[in-house]
């Protein structure tokens, strides 16, 4: 089965051809009350770790290299990344939607991810 992963600012509406959603902060965003957040998954035990986020967002610019090799690090070392692809596998679309809060669309967390969980999937 291909898989197709979007990335997605969980600001952006939910839409049709979405998919599975996945939010992968471990935080709630701000400003969305639960309720009205479309989100089939919520994946805290992906996301970074709280030191890893706070060394990416003293200086997301400068760090970027240093903490994509640490999240990195992080996803092959834990089980999460696993567990999620297995729940991708299981739910059995071909489309996933990765929901992330980070205002950067070039450099996120979720980029990494997304980049982690294809070669999984294949």
């Amino acid at each position: 089965m291909n898989i197709e992963i979007k990335l997605k600012r969980v600001y952006e509406p939910a839409e049709e051809g979405d998919g599975l959603r996945i939010l992968v902060d471990r935080m709630w965003p701000r400003g969305i009350k639960k309720s009205d957040l479309k989100c089939d998954i919520w994946a805290k035990e992906v996301a970074p770790s709280p030191e890893a986020r706070h060394f990416f967002h003293d200086d997301p610019e400068g760090n970027w290299e240093k903490f994509s090799e640490r999240y990195r690090s992080e996803l092959r070392s834990g089980e999460a990344l696993c567990q999620l692809a297995e729940k991708i596998r299981e739910s059995r679309k071909d489309t996933v939607t990765l929901i992330f809060g980070f205002r950067n669309p070039t450099k996120n967390h979720a980029l990494i991810l997304k980049d982690e969980l294809s070669s999984l999937l294949r």
